[in-house]
């Protein structure tokens, strides 16, 4: 699969069917802080982030990926100290797209955006330790590990 096939937008009110599609989901959410959500969550998360957009001192860019012709994940670059020129990402993705390069070409979409537009010095990731394919995907990104609660596998 290309990866190309993947593209991002910016987080609409009306993807929140889409993104509750996955936010709902336990398996989707094991390892997460939030989650499984109810529709209210879900939909207070998609307001809170489409507002995100027009903050004069926008901090957070969250996007929505479509893949083959659907929405099927998403990825959130958090501009954390301006000053220090640090950020995070996170992504999520529908298990029924799991495998298929949709989460790397969300991660790689946004460290271009990160290390590029927005000019970040340093970008990180959390990832639960026993999420064995999320750390994959991050070091598939070139990131490295650097310790905290648990080891890598």
């Amino acid at each position: 699969m290309s990866q190309s096939m993947v593209t991002l937008c910016k987080l609409a009110l009306n993807d929140w069917q889409a993104v509750h599609s996955w936010a709902s989901l336990e398996e989707a959410c094991r390892y997460q802080p939030w989650g499984p959500n109810t529709e209210d969550q879900t939909r207070a998360f998609v307001q809170t982030a489409v507002e995100a957009w027009s903050q004069a001192y926008q901090q957070r860019f969250v996007y929505i990926a479509r893949f083959e012709d659907e929405l099927v994940g998403m990825g959130e670059l958090h501009i954390r100290s301006r000053r220090h020129r640090q950020g995070e990402i996170a992504y999520i993705v529908h298990p029924r797209a799991w495998g298929r390069g949709v989460g790397t070409a969300i991660g790689q979409e946004l460290l271009s955006c990160g290390f590029g537009e927005l000019g970040l010095h340093r970008i990180y990731a959390t990832c639960d330790p026993r999420n064995l394919a999320s750390s994959r995907l991050l070091g598939k990104l070139g990131m490295t590990y650097e310790g905290g609660i648990g080891t890598p596998r």
